[in-house]
């Protein structure tokens, strides 16, 4: 089940990740599975045992004598009624100790990243961390209490009935005796009646009390299906068919694009349906061109890019790899062709090999170096103590913002793919570590089709081609000397940018 939920939520698109806290999906794939294991490994372990112990003691019962079992299961109604009032209360406890808990766990990841810590320790804000953790424990320690605490009223039940029905029996028997029923129990029968009868507290408190557990684990199957049950909304296509990396060109072509982000329910944002991210984008990548996208905050430039390998779909128009709708072509074929470096580089808490074979997995050392070079990295590894074993960290810390660059453009040129898209790669380096990848993008980028998204419109000023966006609109394309000269919004963009850096 564990499994089977992480390759479903992989398949989830780039908006259920941006909408859900990572600690809650954690939480669902660690906490919850386990909950619904615990309970099934307790179930297997006791049902047949106790189930057996059970039939096989009420039907020596009956034989001893019918009528008094008949008067022992009297009071099934009440344990069963008493059962499912208390399954249904641990139900709802259940659910609630697991939202807590996943509360928890997102707390804990959020201050205890990294990134949190960080945060936390430049504003002097750990204290408050500390303190709204130990809320929400305090909260959750309740709850698991009242959880534990539920359904226990039915064991005492249980057990104070179980009590008194030997007096029931005693009462029942002289009653039959006194009024000369001639099959009336004898004194060994009812001492054997008892006797069974004894037997059968044990096995059926535990059935009683597995029904409390599994009716309370129902919340967690709950919780776990709510991610199951979500359908994913980028798919291969029944028709899909796989790209050869080896035939690809890398032209890419844009048809009349339109999108339009998909709002959650009940949002403000259904209501305005007339606003798009994209309307009226064409455009052409020549295969082995820089295409670059220019223009200001939200106008569309990284959702453009995000078309592409399909982490969206178009609303309207196609997007077309060597004249295929990219939507025709089979997603992991689609990973294969396409290299993505962002602005965010993420890299696992692992070795500087183990990273950069994350793109091929088969890599020799040789070729490991040879990425390293080609992004400009591999004299700084070589003076690292640990070289490719060296462990880079949480998200990649123990380097700088501009090694964790080069290192995701390492793993692009280990990767070696015919179509590259480069989104804000070098927006957050200093002078020097911009330098460095912008050097390391446009080695990179020889030989690929490459879409740029820019800040900085230094870096593609030697663009074939400059696309400048506004609101979700190509307003101006054309190359930078003749867009500078038209007076536009880019003249406008790289009057105010490029005076900065002169004063500067």
């Amino acid at each position: 089940m564990r499994n089977a939920l992480f390759v479903h939520v992989q398949s989830m698109p780039l908006r259920f990740f941006a909408e859900t806290r990572t600690g809650e999906i954690q939480s669902r794939l660690t906490n919850d599975v386990s909950g619904v294991q615990s309970v099934v490994s307790e179930a297997a372990a006791n049902f047949a045992s106790s189930i057996a112990v059970v039939l096989s003691t009420l039907v020596a019962m009956t034989l001893i004598d019918w009528r008094l079992t008949a008067v022992s299961l009297s009071v099934a109604p009440l344990f069963l009624f008493l059962t499912a009032r208390a399954s249904a209360a641990r139900r709802k406890a259940s659910a609630e100790v697991q939202t807590a808990l996943a509360d928890l766990t997102s707390i804990a990841e959020e201050h205890l990243s990294v990134g949190g810590a960080l945060l936390a320790k430049s504003f002097g804000r750990s204290a408050e961390g500390a303190t709204r953790f130990s809320r929400r424990s305090a909260d959750l320690a309740l709850l698991q209490l009242r959880q534990a605490l539920t359904g226990r009223r039915v064991g005492v039940v249980v057990q104070v009935v179980f009590s008194g029905i030997p007096a029931i029996i005693y009462f029942v028997s002289g009653t039959l005796a006194v009024a000369g029923a001639p099959d009336a129990p004898t004194i060994g029968d009812i001492v054997a009646f008892t006797t069974l009868q004894s037997r059968l507290y044990f096995p059926l408190a535990s059935l009683l009390g597995l029904q409390v557990e599994i009716g309370g684990s129902l919340a967690l199957f709950e919780r776990i299906f709510a991610y199951l049950d979500l359908v994913p909304e980028i798919v291969d296509a029944p028709n899909a068919t796989r790209l050869t990396r080896a035939k690809v060109k890398g032209h890419i072509e844009f048809d009349a694009v339109a999108f339009r982000y998909p709002a959650p329910p009940n949002s403000d944002v259904r209501r305005r349906r007339d606003t798009f991210a994209l309307n009226g984008i064409s455009f052409t990548a020549e295969p082995g061109s820089l295409t670059a996208l220019v223009g200001p905050s939200g106008s569309g430039k990284s959702t453009i890019l995000n078309l592409i390998p399909r982490f969206w779909d178009t609303t309207a128009g196609s997007v077309r790899i060597d004249g295929r709708d990219v939507r025709e072509i089979t997603l992991a074929s689609l990973g294969e062709v396409i290299g993505v470096v962002t602005q965010e580089t993420h890299l696992l808490h692992a070795s500087i090999r183990e990273n950069l074979r994350y793109a091929r997995p088969n890599a020799t050392d040789r070729l490991l170096w040879e990425a390293l070079e080609g992004a400009s990295l591999a004299e700084r590894v070589r003076e690292l103590p640990g070289g490719l074993d060296t462990i880079v960290g949480e998200r990649g810390y123990k380097l700088s913002g501009g090694e964790r660059q080069r290192m995701a453009i390492a793993r692009v040129l280990l990767k070696d793919p015919p179509i590259l898209l480069l989104d804000e790669a070098t927006s957050a380096l200093d002078s020097v570590s911009e330098r460095h990848v912008q050097q390391a993008l446009e080695r990179a980028a020889q030989g690929r089709t490459t879409i740029a998204v820019a800040h900085r419109l230094s870096t593609v000023s030697g663009a074939d081609e400059i696309l400048v966006l506004d609101h979700g609109r190509i307003v101006e394309r054309g190359r930078h000397a003749a867009l500078r000269r038209k007076g536009g919004l880019y003249a406008e963009l790289a009057k105010a940018q490029f005076g900065v850096e002169t004063e500067r």
